[in-house]
């Protein structure tokens, strides 16, 4: 009898522990770090501690985001989809162009000219999301949000109003789609890196640079150059990323959550990027450069020169990319 009671016990010990663990398993906090190449006070850094904010917030410390703006956690930003896929880091943000390497379709926003503004830009991410994220998937990652760079431009010593003004003109170049459409519209291109870029400006080797108004102020072009032209040749997107296996081990209401908050706060973040737009110009303004929207005539022409790159480069990023990008220039007529 004394046996009997004794092991009747030990059950319930036991059951009450096996309940007791599951209690704890269930409300375990889950630390996620964020890898973020961009410094500190870049918007998509600022976003992202924003959607870490209200993650942590809404999940009340069950899951613990946490950004590390600047590289701090040794990512580099070309490095940033193969570091989430093998699991170096269980989330990054990362610009989709710079990882190209692994997928050329990621790329698909630097072609020339393809995307004449936002509006467009949504259209164009409503067809090439879904490959991305397939691409994503195979590297062992899943998409939250996924937020474009701003406006581009031409920052140029001399004032332009057709194509003809920029023959011969030495403009820096990227990489060899960069060359191939600098050609085409008659300048001179000069491949170099951002460091190299202001004494090229101040010794004659270069007459212009093709970037965002950000870099732009960052570098203060207004020491060499007067103009700027919205041109929009090219466009990039960053994705907010998290690996997979750190995602399956979320509780099914942790990631509902999660993705409900990423969707909720996408739009508000196109919005930052259009603000840091408006933000740079007044800067770049405010220190004396012209800053205005290409002559439409001229960028009807730049499109027309450029536009054969499109189906040349689009082919090697497969099938699956030249179909969606048939879709979307048919969507948006161009």
């Amino acid at each position: 009898m004394l046996v009997s009671s004794a092991i009747g016990c030990l059950r319930r010990l036991a059951v009450g522990s096996l309940l007791a663990t599951a209690g704890l398993a269930a409300t375990a906090q889950v630390k996620l770090d964020i890898s973020v190449p961009w410094g500190p006070g870049e918007f998509h850094s600022q976003n992202a501690a924003r959607f870490a904010e209200r993650v942590n917030n809404e999940l009340k410390g069950q899951v613990v985001m946490t950004t590390h703006p600047g590289g701090t956690l040794g990512v580099k930003a070309n490095e940033s989809l193969r570091a989430i896929s093998e699991g170096v880091v269980p989330m990054g943000d990362f610009a989709l162009f710079q990882n190209a390497s692994r997928a050329p379709v990621m790329a698909v926003e630097t072609l020339p000219f393809l995307v004449g503004d936002y509006d467009q830009l949504k259209v164009m991410h409503g067809f090439f999301r879904p490959v991305w994220e397939g691409i994503l998937a195979r590297n062992n990652q899943k998409a939250l949000y996924i937020v474009p760079w701003p406006n581009q431009f031409f920052f140029v010593k001399k004032p332009l109003a057709t194509v003809d003004d920029m023959k011969g003109m030495k403009m820096r170049s990227l990489d060899r789609l960069t060359t191939d459409w600098i050609n085409r519209l008659g300048m001179t291109p000069v491949q170099m890196t951002n460091l190299e870029i202001l004494q090229a400006l101040g010794s004659g080797m270069l007459d212009g640079v093709p970037t965002s108004a950000g870099t732009a102020v960052a570098q203060k072009y207004w020491d060499f150059m007067k103009y700027g032209y919205q041109t929009n040749h090219i466009w990039a997107s960053n994705v907010m990323s998290i690996n997979l296996d750190a995602w399956k081990k979320l509780t099914p209401a942790q990631q509902s959550t999660i993705e409900r908050i990423a969707k909720e706060m996408e739009p508000q973040f196109w919005e930052v990027s259009k603000a840091d737009h408006e933000k740079k110009v007044a800067e770049l303004k405010a220190n004396g450069m012209t800053i205005a929207p290409a002559p439409k005539a001229m960028v009807d022409e730049m499109v027309k020169r450029t536009n054969p790159l499109w189906e040349v480069y689009a082919k090697p990023m497969g099938d699956e990319a030249v179909a969606a990008l048939a879709a979307y220039r048919k969507a948006v007529n161009r």
